[in-house]
């Protein structure tokens, strides 16, 4: 079916957004908005926002946004075009009539389900019969038991090469072989795909079956046979289990990854049902996506061998681009030469659970892999680690996780190298932030405390720096495509009132309308929308000195710099409120204790100072924590 932006429009209209969340979600009014403590992560202070008049919800903890399809995306866990049909159906809205070839596609994909639900059925039965005696003993033998059996659906393919080609004869052999149960070969009569192996099907997130994985009866490579890619089956979109796994995992709140499905069975029989399991590769993206819909930090449970930290490191760098504020990874390394199935069998689930309570952050695992590759004895063994450890803190795309991990990633090295001061990055103090300990990525955010003094409220009430926020948003409206990457800034530029403020959230709102949107055309929508003047006087190249709020300039340095500037931003108010507040505590009853405290305090304001001051200078100053060697 056609799904037009028209059509998608009148839908989000028609839906009351804060009538949808409050069915799940408790909300209280606030203003023109409501607000609530936010659903995707576990907070005790309000700070998600739902806004009827634009239709989006946000979350100024965890950065989740989105409108009332994500919402049923996001938060249900439904796929896209069957959350538009639960909210159409719910505003009264007639879904648009398929065109032809979208038909055709829907109809083959309803047909090939079919094939699916046929061949795993046909297998079940096989399994129960006489030649399935052999997959049986496995299963036997690997502990699992009826019950289980039933539930995931097991199934047995004869060791011959047409059985199922005959027993599916009605679907015909082009469907069959579409569907993964059959090879073509040129000049021959197509023949069965799995022969001679235990079957497990794998489903989607609705429970169809989409795909089969196949284990070897006995010797024999590979030992495990996955469908191919088909219609109904991309191998690095799916998780094996996530049908089940999702109730188990919003209950539980958390999600296991481990490495196989008979590791993911012998879990859920043992009463650990939120467990899913990639397809024989590496966590790609869009997996890792998939889990940080349903849980903020989850756990990768990999085998204790070579081949299972090596998975570890692979996927630890393959998240390093995609983390957000309390978007992590944390990792649980089995004893060596066992996997999850075999600990659960020979110790219990609660051996496996106390691993799990121990288990590594992201942050911890890079840095011990790094420390590990290779010996650190030299001056220049050790500057090659820190231009390894810089190198990857660059690769985070979020501003704020990636300055707080080369914070993380100088104290550690200054900890365990004994180093003194030496700058970490341009204009950064090199002493550790005594007041701000960072936390570990997948921590769950949480507002710093509420000031106790009316100097330090006042900081807080009066929150950014308005000439930097001014810079600021001038260097989103040149670079709008870098708006939803900080989404962040939101929190800190509500603040504002006035002009300021206003043309923020028009700012923001067109921005997300259209993600392709440029410079140009933002501007325009700008003028035509009365924020002529303003926009006009923001954009003064002449106003601001910054590589970000120039109209030509190495575009490369603009973005990094934007960058900076609203990490500054962002931390500015933070650090002014605990200085104020210092400061009032100090002067109340001098301890020893305060006074460090404001003095850590002051030079933290210092260093943000200095670093501000740093961009706008012309030279290329060096940026990771290995710039003094330059």
């Amino acid at each position: 079916m056609s799904l037009t932006p028209t059509f998608l429009d009148e839908l989000r209209a028609r839906t009351s957004l804060s009538t949808l969340i409050s069915k799940t979600t408790k909300l209280t009014k606030a203003g023109r908005e409501y607000k609530g403590c936010c659903p995707f992560h576990n907070e005790k202070t309000p700070s998600f926002y739902v806004n009827d008049d634009k239709g989006f919800y946000h979350c100024f903890g965890c950065s989740a946004h989105g409108d009332a399809i994500r919402w049923m995306t996001d938060q249900r866990g439904l796929p896209f075009i069957d959350a538009v049909k639960e909210l159409a159906q719910a505003a009264g809205m007639d879904m648009p009539a398929p065109d032809k070839r979208a038909a055709e596609r829907a109809e083959k994909a309803n047909s090939l389900h079919d094939v699916m639900a046929a061949a795993a059925e046909w297998f079940r039965q096989q399994l129960d019969g006489i030649e399935g005696g052999p997959a049986r003993a496995l299963l036997d033998k690997r502990g699992i038991s009826d019950a289980t059996r039933r539930t995931f659906g097991f199934g047995f393919a004869p060791d011959a090469r047409g059985k199922l080609r005959s027993a599916l004869k009605q679907f015909g052999d082009a469907m069959l072989i579409e569907a993964g149960l059959l090879i073509s070969v040129e000049g021959k009569e197509p023949y069965d795909r799995f022969r001679g192996r235990l079957m497990i099907p794998i489903r989607d997130a609705r429970g169809r079956v989409i795909a089969f994985g196949g284990r070897i009866i006995g010797d024999g490579e590979p030992k495990y046979l996955n469908s191919p890619d088909t219609p109904l089956f991309d191998k690095g979109r799916t998780l094996y289990n996530l049908d089940r796994a999702l109730p188990a995992a919003r209950k539980a709140d958390r999600v296991l990854v481990v490495e196989g499905y008979m590791d993911a069975i012998a879990l859920a029989q043992a009463g650990i049902g939120e467990v899913v399991a990639p397809l024989g590769t590496a966590l790609t993206e869009h997996q890792l996506e998939r889990l940080w819909r349903i849980v903020d930090v989850p756990t990768l449970c990999l085998d204790g061998d070579n081949a299972g930290q090596k998975a570890a490191i692979r996927a630890a760098h393959r998240a390093m681009p995609l983390l957000a504020p309390g978007r992590s990874l944390q990792f649980v390394t089995l004893p060596e030469g066992q996997d999850p199935d075999d600990l659960v069998r020979a110790k219990g689930a609660g051996a496996f659970e106390a691993l799990v309570g121990e288990a590594t952050p992201l942050v911890d695992r890079l840095w011990s892999h790094e420390v590990a590759a290779e010996p650190l004895t030299t001056p220049e063994q050790r500057a090659g680690f820190r231009a390894r450890m810089a190198e990857l803190a660059k690769t985070i795309g979020d501003p704020v996780v990636r300055s707080e991990y080369q914070a993380e990633f100088r104290r550690r090295y200054d900890e365990q190298f004994g180093q003194t001061r030496r700058p970490f990055e341009r204009g950064r103090s090199f002493e550790p932030r005594q007041p701000f300990t960072p936390r570990r990525p997948g921590q769950k955010w949480t507002p710093p405390p509420l000031p106790v003094t009316d100097d330090a409220k006042a900081f807080r009430a009066a929150g950014i720096d308005r000439v930097l926020a001014k810079a600021v948003l001038a260097g989103l409206i040149r670079h709008p495509a870098e708006i939803a990457r900080h989404m962040e800034v939101l929190g800190s530029l509500r603040m504002a009132d006035g002009a300021l403020g206003r043309l923020f959230e028009a700012v923001v709102d067109v921005a997300l309308e259209d993600r392709e949107l440029d410079s140009a055309r933002l501007v325009t929508i700008l003028r035509n929308s009365g924020f002529e003047a303003v926009a006009r006087d923001l954009l003064r190249a002449d106003t601001m000195p910054y590589s970000f709020t120039q109209p030509m300039g190495d575009a490369s340095r603009a973005r990094e710099d934007l960058d900076e500037a609203i990490a500054i931003l962002v931390t500015q108010p933070e650090v002014d409120a605990a200085l104020a507040d210092a400061t009032s505590a100090m002067q109340a009853r001098f301890t020893d204790e305060a006074f460090q405290r404001q003095v850590a305090l002051v030079k933290e304001k210092q260093a943000l100072e200095l670093r501000l001051a740093n961009l706008v200078q012309s030279n290329e100053d060096a940026r990771a924590f290995d710039s003094e060697d330059d």
